[in-house]
């Protein structure tokens, strides 16, 4: 029995491991050109791009609170297979738009879609690991992730073309396509139904799902310390840093591609060994850190900006950036899934997964008003000067965070591996949607 029990955990994070990776690679087509796209090839100027970012904060507004209690009371594979299916209409209809409306339409369906995904997916990682295996499973979703988006952008560089919109409606199509593989290949996975006892934190399980949250200062600060992560790296990936780049530094579209081969690569050789480091060690020393490592990204940035934007001295400064994003991210990456998880109720683990997802797509789709306004109007060494400061902030608070965040969550207690004999937990063995 617990043979396989273990077994069908196995198999279902696989199956959203691999779908997962496969809906990072369509979104690798499109991300690191959709600021290019709506102010170039569709000639719809900087500030329809900023309001395109600003969308995807609003549909996040609207659909995560409904996502993370239709997930505690659904289950998150029908909440995943919808997002997707959702997705992939925003993707198609983004890559046909062509005036303002049809463009900003385009963008609040994509980004419903994507924010209905993300606490899905999570859930998901929680429901098919235990709290021993969870951090190696966040790490390597990241991993899959970022490997699958890097590729999807070395690809999408060589075909896009911002002389002929066509290329771009094509790598909003193969976008829209693989999401639609996401749909089904995790639509049919059976889940473990909720975590066992031995999972689940002892907190408090009563009064109303978003009372409890809000009065959960532990997750309170950690979603204020996650909104300057999101906003000060995640938020300027597609439009500050790529502003940035071809504006002030002059480097090509095709090398902004090449960047984000060189972030994945970053990822793809560190995580592993980062997920053993952490593993020792406290969370929040691991987010402290990830701290510094941007400080030093956002100066190689600045260093690029001395340069002219064809020399291999201009180039190799953001190849270092986007390098040193790329070890950032891989420190973030088994630690913040498994704090929001070991924080959760089980009853509400869709809900603080939603309420963290919620808060990472705003300061995303935040993250580019601060670099499309700033470099947009010759500002570019104010905006690294105000990234810097976030960068700083990061650390403060994850310092901060470890006064209030329970012993478990920060990884300074022993854990128990859960997945090993037959459990008496019936609730193990059940499965759910």
């Amino acid at each position: 029995m617990a043979i396989t029990k273990e077994k069908t955990m196995r198999g279902a994070l696989r199956r959203v491991q691999v779908g997962n990776a496969l809906s990072a690679f369509g979104s690798g087509f499109t991300l690191p050109y959709m600021f290019v796209y709506v102010e170039k090839v569709r000639g719809l100027g900087s500030m329809t791009a900023w309001l395109v970012f600003t969308l995807f904060a609003a549909a996040a507004l609207v659909v995560l609170p409904l996502g993370g209690r239709g997930i505690d009371r659904f289950g998150p594979r029908p909440v995943l297979v919808a997002g997707a299916v959702l997705t992939a209409l925003g993707a198609l209809s983004f890559g046909l738009a062509t005036t303002q409306w049809t463009i900003l339409v385009a963008a609040f369906l994509f980004g419903a879609g994507v924010t209905t995904c993300q606490p899905a997916l999570a859930t998901m990682v929680v429901r098919s690991s235990t709290r021993s295996t969870r951090a190696h499973a966040f790490a390597l979703q990241f991993t899959l992730v970022n490997l699958g988006m890097g590729i999807g952008a070395m690809l999408g560089g060589q075909i896009v073309d911002v002389s002929r919109p066509g290329s771009l409606t094509l790598l909003f199509s193969i976008e829209a396509l693989m999401f639609l593989v996401l749909a089904a290949v995790t639509g049919t996975i059976r889940l473990p139904a909720a975590m066992t006892a031995e999972d689940a934190p002892a907190r408090k399980a009563g009064g109303s799902d978003f009372r409890t949250l809000l009065g959960d200062r532990a997750m309170v600060k950690l979603s204020v310390l996650a909104g300057l992560i999101f906003f000060a790296c995640y938020g300027q990936f597609e439009s500050g840093v790529a502003a940035y780049a071809t504006s002030t530094v002059g480097i090509s579209p095709s090398a902004l591609g090449i960047g984000l081969g060189v972030n994945t690569f970053a990822i793809v050789l560190l995580q592993m060994f980062v997920v053993r480091i952490t593993a020792r060690r406290r969370r929040t020393t691991a987010i402290a850190a990830t701290g510094i490592v941007w400080l030093a990204a956002w100066i190689f940035a600045g260093v690029a900006g001395l340069f002219h934007g064809g020399s291999l001295a201009a180039i190799g400064s953001m190849m270092m950036t986007y390098a040193l994003f790329g070890v950032g991210e891989a420190l973030l990456a088994p630690t913040l899934g498994p704090i929001v998880a070991d924080l959760a109720p089980a009853r509400l683990l869709g809900t603080y997964n939603a309420a963290f997802a919620l808060v990472k797509q705003v300061a995303i789709a935040l993250g580019p008003a601060l670099g499309v306004l700033l470099v947009g109007a010759g500002l570019s060494t104010l905006y690294l000067a105000a990234l810097a400061v976030f960068c700083v902030a990061i650390t403060v608070v994850a310092w901060r965070l470890r006064r209030v965040l329970p012993a478990v969550a920060d990884n300074a207690a022993p854990v128990r591996s859960t997945v090993v004999t037959g459990s008496p937990q019936p609730a193990e063995l059940a499965t759910a949607a």
